[in-house]
């Protein structure tokens, strides 16, 4: 199947203001692009990439005063199948964990792995370790924090969001990761595009989306703890610890957003 996807955003800035940017598609993704990704800036800058610690793509750019938009529109091949369920894929011990898997279980500025340890083991020691588990964590967190995004707060941590029990997607990507990681689990943010394929649309108007990553088996598996079924056509933009590592800009002044839409959807 192919995927539409692209943005138009825009931020009006009272001055020129320095931008880090993560608006493009993994680069294994890159291979199943049907037409270029390019960012397109309005007006005209220089730009350069680099990839940051994480691996991802970043964009580097100093926005004008004024309103600054930047776009791009592109077609992607996808599998069209759902998120894989692998129920015999165990859970890894510590010591036995690659080096590069461990940073994911420590806590980070959004997921305060001290303030819910207890909880955590509480909720689910009882659990069959590995894949049971992780699923066990998002049918509680599916269960326990309503979605709106009224709800909708960008400094939220993982133990806010659990008491005060709503939030939007990264909120329960957040609670979810927070009580993976407090469960030795290794547990990674993602960042990227959903649209409404194989689902009911939603009339809400079209967002980036986050979800996690646990690493269970000797690789990553893709959970929900929003949706919590097995979706269709995700499009990975980035990943990290937590919404920090991969916010889609940061602004160094400010900047005003403008103008926000988002396009995800089947074609052809």
């Amino acid at each position: 199947m192919k995927i539409r996807a692209g943005f138009d955003i825009a931020f009006d800035c009272p001055a020129p203001t320095p931008l880090i940017l993560l608006l493009g598609v993994e680069a294994a993704r890159e291979a199943d692009l049907e037409t270029p990704q390019k960012i397109r800036f309005d007006p005209p800058v220089e730009h350069r990439s680099y990839r940051d610690m994480f691996g991802n793509a970043c964009t580097r750019v100093v926005a004008p005063g004024g309103v600054f938009r930047m776009s791009a529109d592109f077609v992607i091949r996808d599998s069209g199948e759902p998120d894989p369920i692998v129920p015999d894929a165990e859970q890894i011990p510590v010591e036995k964990l690659p080096d590069e898997t461990l940073v994911y279980l420590l806590g980070s500025r959004y997921c305060d792995t001290e303030h819910l340890a207890d909880a955590a083991w509480s909720l689910f020691s009882a659990t069959p370790p590995g894949w049971a588990r992780v699923q066990a964590i998002c049918d509680y967190v599916h269960q326990r924090l309503t979605f709106g995004y009224s709800h909708a707060r960008a400094t939220r941590t993982a133990a806010e969001g659990h008491a005060e029990q709503r939030g939007v997607c990264r909120d329960f990507a957040h609670l979810a990761i927070t009580f993976c990681r407090c469960m030795n689990i290794p547990a990674r943010y993602c960042t990227g595009y959903l649209g409404d394929i194989g689902v009911p649309i939603d009339p809400n108007p079209m967002d980036f989306s986050a979800w996690f990553e646990a690493y269970l088996g000797g690789r990553w598996y893709t959970f929900d703890a929003r949706h919590n079924v097995p979706r269709i056509g995700r499009i990975v933009m980035a990943r990290g610890r937590d919404a920090t590592d991969v916010a889609i800009s940061t602004a160094f002044g400010r900047a005003d957003l403008h103008t926000f839409k988002v396009i995800t959807e089947e074609v052809g």
